[in-house]
């Protein structure tokens, strides 16, 4: 399998720079795995989509201001510094740019409270493991210090930084959002609740594993970073009731549909549990606990368009993408929807 064989043309006009004013306003394109047809309706749908027999999980992961612009007060030398993960006490794995200038021993101010001092590289391009110098409450300097880290695509700026956040985010951690759950409101998740569906919470830290992009040609030689993941005993109970009742598990988004075939066995049996997860799914892939996705569009050649590709086939998922640039949906973290079941 090629990396060449997940391109598809969009034009530059259909990628999204700002969210809409209303979340669950947007666009909803579903895909009917059994019938292989397209629907073509708005996010509000979801609730009369989705059965009471379902069990909807998302990711209550909270995007962290993770991108650092950093100065050398000896030199006046610039640098961005990208949150990944927190290793241990004050270390983070993180990416830097330009990253050769970031030499191990040197110290970046990032504001008045905060400073950067790089210890040295990771295994992957731009990566550094750095340890952040500061005295008082982490959380407080650092959303005071750091900057809300949107993806490269989207150039304008955002004017409000809860956008990018969705709106159960909870746990702090994340370097990017799950961004198929920005499309809910607390209505629309209420009138899903009303209905009988229990609404259920699990973990996954956002980090390099699920937006760096595929550099090699050969899919089976990309490497996934880990991501740290949470699943609860509560959680891990109401989904497993659901499916021995017969009903579907609907993940929103991928990060959330990873972290559940990482930790279900081959009997379709969730276990609770925290760890690290370098899961890669690509076509030919048998998922154990995924019956139904909420997701958005998502960037060609990317592991993400491998995952969604793997709940039906390539060149069906290729075809739906088509149709939705013709239809000129609006694509990536502040686009459109989909829903595949």
């Amino acid at each position: 399998m090629k990396t060449s064989d997940f391109y598809y043309d969009l034009p530059k006009e259909l990628i999204a720079q700002t969210p809409i004013k209303d979340r669950s306003a947007s666009r909803l394109l579903t895909y009917h795995r059994d019938s292989k047809t397209i629907e073509d309706g708005v996010f509000l749908d979801i609730a009369d989509m989705l059965r009471p027999t379902d069990v909807l999980v998302r990711n209550n992961t909270r995007v962290i201001p993770a991108r650092l612009l950093g100065v050398r007060e000896e030199t006046g030398g610039t640098m961005e510094f990208l949150l990944l993960r927190r290793v241990e006490g004050d270390e983070w794995e993180c990416l830097s740019r330009p990253a050769k200038r970031a030499k191990p021993g040197l110290v970046y101010r990032i504001n008045d409270e905060l400073s950067a001092e790089v210890l040295g590289d990771l295994p992957l391009d731009g990566g550094k493991r750095i340890r952040l110098l500061y005295d008082g409450i982490f959380e407080e300097i650092l959303d005071r210090a750091g900057q809300m880290p949107l993806p490269p695509y989207i150039t304008e700026r955002l004017k409000d930084g809860e956008r990018y956040q969705t709106v159960y985010a909870k746990t702090r951690g994340s370097a990017a959002a799950p961004t198929a759950g920005l499309h809910f409101t607390d209505a629309l998740l209420e009138k899903i609740a009303d209905k009988g569906i229990p609404i259920v919470d699990i973990l996954l830290h956002v980090g390099l594993g699920t937006f760096r992009p595929v550099s090699v040609e050969n899919v089976e030689e990309h490497h996934m970073h880990s991501e740290h993941y949470e699943v609860s005993e509560q959680a891990a109970e109401t989904i497993n009731r659901v499916r021995q009742n017969g009903g579907r598990i609907v993940c929103v988004g991928t990060t959330t549909a990873r972290t559940l075939e990482s930790v279900t066995d081959e009997a379709g049996i969730v276990h609770a549990g925290m760890g690290e997860t370098d899961i890669f799914i690509t076509p030919g892939y048998r998922f154990k606990a995924v019956d139904a996705l909420i997701t958005n569009f998502h960037l060609p050649e990317s592991t993400l368009l491998m995952l969604v590709s793997a709940l039906c086939s390539r060149e069906e998922m290729l075809e739906v993408y088509r149709h939705a640039v013709r239809a000129k949906y609006r694509f990536f973290s502040f686009g459109d929807a989909m829903f595949i079941e």
